[in-house]
């Protein structure tokens, strides 16, 4: 090893002091150069001149390539600031959150005005599931000086029209919607007033007061009979496997429309099978946890035989708002010749926010028993109307794009839920 990448490996103050003597040196150099040749030492100086250009040749080279290290760690850092830095990092602005009272909504909420955000929450705060555990979200964060409570439908035209003026949003996360793809078989006009008429007074809204971006829930259902795993956002989705998939791609059409004729920024985020603390009740880890504790048999379909990218809530938010800071653009190389469905030459964007590591559904109900400590017991029955055998989200281009990658592991993230459950609920 030589003298200057002994310095540079050394640390960057020392390799810079390295560098400045070297300056400083070469000055003296030519000095004794121009004495040398005036004497006669011409083959000498040559021979020195030669290794000096060898040994600034590999300097150089090595620079480079600490360069390149340096903005590779600076790179890797600024995709994991945590909320305090990336608060300090950005403006407060006025969001709208739909879903307030929701499950990925109330987590979403609390981040924004952690990081000093102004946020208005709209929520209709409908009896699909226990109002108590929406008013309960609600609580954590509803006395905020920087929140507002909305109560309204968003199927309600002329109130979402007159909220959209008076209060002139900077941006809009809406994750309000009718879930659940088993309920849509059941009650599908429920998905019609609030997935699609809902969501066309949303980008009205957004269309007639210049939000700056628009970021919107879609979800993995999409995908419906697609077998290509993993599941790519350019990948072809149009055989929908239920009517509350069908909405979501419809969302995704609709904002591609105003992004292409009004020049509105929009990005779709298409979650998969979120979990976690404060979840939903007709979810499987809610339905699971309840029942084992209760001594009744949980039913687990397609016989067990089901694989899904179960996600994390804080890391579904975390994807949320970085999504939110960078606002959608358009793709420069998309051409109508050989279309991306992952991009347009409008302002429009679609992300999978998935764990990218898929679990088998046997696993998952492992990690709950391991979680309370008690065994399950099971009824296996066969697929469900509607559902899929499998997911698996393919999340590259929210790495390359935004800079993120979910990551929490379903045991860490299991123990969490049976935690809060068991102190919500003093069971």
């Amino acid at each position: 090893m030589n003298i200057a990448e002994g310095a540079a490996r050394s640390g960057g103050r020392e390799f810079l002091q390295y560098l400045f003597i070297a300056r400083g040196s070469l000055s003296e150099l030519e000095t004794q150069i121009l004495i040398s040749k005036s004497l006669g030492y011409i083959d000498e100086v040559e021979s020195v001149m030669s290794h000096i250009n060898e040994l600034f040749a590999k300097l150089g080279g090595l620079i480079h390539s600490i360069q390149q290290k340096v903005v590779k760690k600076m790179t890797l850092h600024i995709s994991h600031l945590t909320p305090h830095e990336e608060s300090s990092a950005a403006s407060p602005q006025k969001i709208l959150v739909t879903g307030a009272a929701g499950f990925i909504g109330s987590h979403l909420c609390i981040r924004l005005l952690e990081r000093g955000d102004e946020v208005v929450g709209l929520d209709n705060l409908n009896d699909y599931y226990e109002v108590s555990l929406k008013k309960a979200r609600l609580a954590r964060f509803s006395d905020h000086e920087n929140f507002s409570l909305v109560k309204m439908d968003l199927s309600d035209r002329e109130g979402m029209e007159a909220l959209f003026a008076e209060e002139k949003f900077d941006k809009v996360v809406n994750l309000a919607a009718q879930a659940g793809v088993r309920y849509s078989i059941e009650n599908p006009q429920a998905y019609i007033d609030s997935n699609i008429v809902g969501f066309t007074n949303i980008i009205e809204g957004c269309r007639h007061t210049s939000v700056k971006h628009l970021v919107y829930a879609s979800s993995s259902s999409v995908y419906g009979a697609n077998e290509t795993m993993p599941f790519s956002v350019h990948d072809n989705v149009d055989h929908p496997l239920s009517l509350y998939a069908a909405s979501k791609k419809a969302n995704e059409l609709m904002a591609h429309t105003y992004s292409n004729l009004f020049d509105l920024p929009t990005t779709g985020l298409r979650f998969f099978t979120v979990y976690g603390p404060w979840g939903r009740p007709d979810m499987a880890l809610f339905l699971f946890t309840k029942a084992i504790l209760e001594g009744k048999a949980i039913n687990v379909f397609n016989h067990g035989k089901m694989r899904r990218d179960f996600t994390y809530v804080d890391d579904i938010v975390e994807g949320v708002i970085r999504v939110l800071d960078k606002t959608a653009t358009a793709n420069p190389e998309w051409t109508g010749k050989a279309p991306d469905p992952g991009t347009s030459k409008a302002p429009w964007r679609v992300y999978n926010i998935g764990n990218s590591s898929p679990v088998e559904l046997m696993d998952y109900v492992g990690a709950i028993e391991k979680a309370l400590g008690m065994e399950a017991k099971k009824n296996f029955m066969p697929l469900q109307d509607g559902d899929v055998p499998a997911t698996y989200a393919n999340v590259d281009d929210l790495v390359r794009e935004v800079g993120y990658k979910p990551d929490t592991p379903v045991e860490e993230g299991v123990a969490k839920f049976v935690a809060w459950y068991r102190e919500y609920y003093s069971v």
